[in-house]
């Protein structure tokens, strides 16, 4: 069973969601998704002060098996990139929870979390195959 933690955010995409309490979120892939992907070999990050929706198309990570839009769980202002990403791709597989993160963000409807799913939830909607 792929790893889910408590107190992120998940979307029915397969992004995380992390409030980090400030009025920023901190925004990657699940490990359900790493796993689904396998090794991610490229990763193409958004540009910091780029304006995203919820939904809107934020970054591209590029595996031996596909190409994956990743979507912005919410919406707000990039703010940092995970630069790191560019040189060591892989650790979206080996951390995506951590080294892993792929964008942090200046939210602009902090009430968009509400609408995404717990831990609890996600895991529920991983296991249903859907």
């Amino acid at each position: 069973m792929s790893q889910i933690i408590d107190g992120l955010k998940y979307t029915q995409e397969h992004e995380w969601v992390k409030d980090n309490g400030d009025g920023t979120a901190t925004c990657g892939i699940t490990d359900h998704a790493q796993h689904m992907l396998t090794d991610i070999v490229f990763a193409e990050l958004p540009e910091n002060g780029k304006a995203l929706s919820k939904g809107d198309r934020a970054a591209v990570v590029e595996s031996v098996k596909a190409v994956s839009d990743i979507y912005s769980p919410v919406s707000g202002e990039v703010i940092e990139a995970n630069l790191s990403l560019e040189d060591a791709p892989e650790n979206i597989n080996e951390d995506p929870y951590g080294n892993g993160w792929i964008f942090k963000l200046k939210m602009s409807n902090p009430e968009e979390l509400s609408g995404l799913m717990d831990a609890a939830a996600y895991k529920d909607f991983v296991e249903s195959g859907e």
